[in-house]
């Protein structure tokens, strides 16, 4: 926003005064939302250029796997395996797999009604107003940038995938495609070999008889405590709801790319994980290079896979790195529209149609924070905040089904969002600190039937107020709750110091919107009111000079 004489910071004065105003602007923007038409029209006009439409349902896809398939795989499943599951680390695939495909259908139904770049941004500003957004924009924006581990000679790598995904979007999906699928043959080779060389006695017996044994050898917890660890593999499907407003059929291409992509990627990662659990057993799996470490550990005659495996892993760093960086960017550029942070970085360029400033800023930033990585901090942190984002966001579609701001009373929906958290919480609490037992399965099993009563409740007393139009997630509103359900219990996996890192970075984005955001969307609002008062006083005051000859 330009700098003005009613600007909170066109003076050191200017912002004193607007500081100590911050209570009532709070009242005011906190919770103020928008409507889809305002961010697909005026928010969206304010990026000057518009963003070009080039992509089809196979980009899509593409891109869904370049950004789910990298390096992480070759990381978490040796860890997930190693220390948490066992050879049910297969399961553990599976079920973070159902639960980003449970995500995918709530970020479908929003992306295919607004086909805007911001993304779970977007989707929460226009029902659970700004704050929670911006909140929810500043984990995905961290999530982005620290999901990563690479050395000195990859920062050269991230700034050319700068320039990259600044100069065109559709050339950014020629060359995620090209590696994409040199990375998706290496993964298939991978799995091939690891099939005809494993043995399914590796599934049941570990290497020390003294250890527990079995498929499940850490039992149910474990499976699930896997799952957590794993869904840092399925991040970046997310990033496809951001290519919304450069998708040419919205309608048709957004619910085959995001979904299709999630499907896709929790074959090859169940694959990839009972590939693995055959080459070795699971207390010989090295925790940071699992199939590397599997490789190696045969005859010679097999160890020049882990230089393959090495060579493809290098492709899926690539892909991911530019789907975080494309996602990033976007959203960084439609939280600029809104007002939150200056809209220089809202501006697309007019000959690249990219969002080359906010793309720019992110690239180095995400370059200067790549040299001070740790990986398994980053894991659970990443882990955690979007775990978060997409309990925000199946939240948010059932409330932007059962509410209409302004006609529809929101406390019902409300009500059932609360409670049916509450009783989330109180399970994934009991299940991962009551001793195991006959008392504890009764607890968990009311703690089941008190969650569908309150659903079943839920949806006997509330109607729907609207229902999409053009694409809406299935069976509402089940397949939001279990999501809700499930990103809660995958959060109650993590350790103690995650929730602690996870407070400080939210912490931190609460005081920059309390000290800056909050005053830049309150001058924003202002400017926008100013504007449609003078709109206003025009259409009464000027008349059009061929007014006379209008019947």
């Amino acid at each position: 926003m330009e700098k003005n004489e009613a600007s909170s910071f066109s003076s050191f004065h200017a912002y004193v005064r607007a500081l100590s105003d911050t209570p009532r602007r709070l009242a005011l923007r906190a919770g103020s939302v928008s409507t889809s038409l305002e961010e697909t029209s005026h928010v969206r006009a304010l990026s000057g250029g518009g963003m070009k439409r080039s992509l089809r349902w196979y980009d899509l896809v593409g891109f869904g796997l370049g950004g789910m398939v990298g390096a992480g795989i070759f990381v978490t499943a040796g860890h997930a395996s190693h220390d948490c599951a066992g050879p049910a680390v297969i399961l553990s695939f599976a079920i973070a797999g159902l639960c980003a495909l449970l995500s995918a259908f709530c970020y479908t139904e929003f992306a295919v009604e607004m086909p805007v770049a911001g993304g779970a941004f977007s989707y929460i500003r226009t029902t659970f107003g700004e704050f929670l957004a911006f909140i929810t924009g500043a984990n995905l924006i961290i999530d982005y940038v620290l999901s990563n581990e690479i050395d000195f000679v990859a920062v050269a790598v991230v700034l050319a995938l700068t320039v990259v995904i600044c100069y065109s979007t559709r050339g950014s999906s020629v060359f995620n495609m090209t590696l994409t699928v040199l990375h998706i043959l290496f993964i298939v080779f991978v799995i091939a070999i690891g099939f005809s060389k494993g043995d399914s006695k590796n599934l049941t017996h570990p290497a020390d008889p003294k250890l527990a044994g079995g498929f499940s050898p850490f039992g149910a917890s474990g499976v699930f405590s896997g799952a957590a660890m794993v869904y840092l593999s399925y991040i970046g499907y997310d990033a496809v709801s951001t290519m919304a407003e450069e998708v040419r059929n919205p309608v048709k291409d957004i619910p085959i790319g995001v979904s299709g992509s999630v499907i896709l990627v929790t074959i090859l990662y169940c694959l990839m994980a009972a590939s693995l659990s055959m080459l070795l057993p699971y207390d010989r799996i090295d925790p940071d290079a699992p199939f590397n470490g599997a490789f190696s550990e045969g005859s010679r005659g097999w160890r020049w896979v882990s230089n393959v495996i090495g060579a493809g892993a290098s492709f899926g760093i690539l892909t991911s790195l530019l789907v975080a960086m494309l996602g990033q960017a976007r959203y960084m550029c439609v939280i600029g529209r809104s007002g939150v942070v200056p809209n220089w970085f809202a501006k697309v360029h007019p000959r690249t149609s990219t969002p080359v400033n906010a793309s720019v800023f992110l690239g180095i930033f995400t370059a200067a924070i790549a040299l001070f990585t740790d990986l398994q901090i980053l894991l659970n942190l990443v882990t955690i905040g979007t775990l978060f984002v997409f309990y925000m966001v199946a939240n948010a579609v059932i409330y932007k089904r059962y509410v209409t701001v302004g006609s529809t009373n929101p406390w019902p929906t409300l009500s059932y969002l609360f409670c049916f958290t509450l009783t989330s919480v109180l399970f994934t609490l009991l299940w991962h600190c009551a001793p195991p037992g006959k008392a504890k399965a009764l607890v968990l099993g009311g703690c089941t039937l008190i969650a569908i009563a309150i659903l079943q409740l839920f949806q006997y007393m509330v109607p729907q107020a609207k229902k999409p139009e053009l694409w809406g997630v299935p069976l509402m509103p089940w397949i939001p709750s279990m999501s809700i359900f499930l990103n809660i219990f995958l959060l109650g996996s993590l350790d103690r110091p995650s929730y602690i890192r996870f407070g400080f970075f939210s912490g931190l984005a609460v005081i920059v919107y309390v000290l800056y955001s909050v005053h830049a969307s309150f001058d924003a609002g202002e400017q926008k009111t100013l504007g449609q008062e003078n709109i206003e006083m025009g259409k009464e005051y000027n008349v059009p000079r061929d007014h006379s000859l209008k019947v």
